[in-house]
């Protein structure tokens, strides 16, 4: 029997002025399950709507591990530095390792929305994986009515590129999705 070797995504901290990006934790449950229980997240994204502290775990645990031993990507927590609070959460997905391309996604606790920590933590995290792991695309992709994340992507210096028609799905229904990249050429 012949083994194919799974690559798996880089194990990584990276620091910016205000936060750390780090990988999810098993403590990090119950602020997890709060973001993802939050009603505008819930808007825009298709997490269960009774989103839990079982679900949470289930997120930093085996759900991250999974995604992790398949190379598909991985799961991080927001930490604020001033006070070391989980605010929030960013996660990569559809890594693909020949493109070395992957998607990142983001949700951030209600109390701080608007102060630029989601741009700061998604800027942060594509620069590490650009520059220091070899990844040549990352890609947000955001539902057209959000303007808040289209605002978080277009800060954190992403481009748009254009329009998946009924790409994504939400608690409403199917959506289009914009596609937002920034490419290794970006930061050179």
């Amino acid at each position: 029997m012949t083994r194919i070797a799974v690559r798996r995504f880089p194990l990584l901290t990276v620091s910016a002025p205000r936060l750390h990006v780090r990988r999810v934790v098993e403590e990090d449950a119950a602020a997890i399950a709060a973001v993802f229980a939050d009603k505008l997240t819930q808007r825009w994204l298709p997490f269960s709507a009774g989103f839990d502290r079982a679900e949470g775990l289930a997120w930093c645990t085996e759900l991250a591990d999974e995604r992790r031993d398949a190379g598909a990507g991985d799961h991080y927590a927001v930490v604020r530095r001033e006070d070391d609070r989980v605010v929030g959460c960013v996660w990569a997905k559809r890594t693909d390792w020949g493109a070395r391309s992957t998607e990142l996604s983001c949700a951030v606790a209600s109390d701080v929305r608007g102060f630029g920590l989601a741009a700061e933590a998604l800027d942060a995290l594509t620069v590490a994986l650009v520059l220091e792991h070899g990844f040549h695309r990352v890609e947000v992709r955001v539902a057209p009515g959000n303007l808040a994340s289209r605002r978080v992507v277009e800060k954190a210096g992403f481009s748009y590129e254009g329009l998946l028609r009924d790409a994504g799905f939400t608690h409403s229904g199917r959506v289009d999705l914009e596609v937002w990249s920034m490419v290794a050429a970006d930061l050179r």
